[in-house]
């Protein structure tokens, strides 16, 4: 079943469920979806759904910080909750010695010398860790490996 199925079928449960935060998060979530079907004309495949989702929890942890600063902790615990409910379709993030490796194969394969570089390793690098890991921690550490 693709993830676009599946939230489809989350969405019913929730509906049955009656349960409205849910609702809201999945309703979200397909609209965005959508959206970008719309934009592009095309129907999207999972990788495409996933880099929304990953879009949308960037969004969701933006917003956090920004609501705790001006002490609204109502706005930030929602987003927390609509973050749950997007993390559920996100792949099993990779872990700190799994990306190093992945980066440690990446310079190997695209034979990076320097920071010049780091476009070609960020491509590899994204192209194995696309939705299992935040792009922007990976990006300092591709950094701190290239300059060092």
């Amino acid at each position: 079943m693709s993830i676009k199925a599946r939230i489809t079928e989350d969405m019913k449960e929730a509906m049955k469920a009656k349960d409205a935060q849910r609702l809201g998060a999945l309703r979200l979530l397909l609209a965005a979806v959508k959206q970008r079907e719309v934009d592009e004309r095309a129907e999207l495949g999972d990788a495409e759904v996933l880099s929304v989702i990953d879009k949308m929890v960037k969004q969701r942890r933006d917003s956090i910080a920004q609501y705790e600063a001006a002490g609204r902790e109502d706005l930030a615990s929602q987003e927390r909750f609509e973050i749950e409910v997007l993390s559920a379709y996100l792949p099993k993030q990779a872990d700190e010695a799994e990306i190093a490796a992945e980066i440690e194969a990446a310079i190997a394969a695209t034979g990076a010398k320097g920071m010049a570089d780091m476009g070609k390793v960020m491509n590899a690098v994204k192209a194995k860790l696309a939705g299992r890991a935040d792009m922007a921690k990976v990006s300092g550490l591709v950094k701190a490996k290239l300059a060092g």
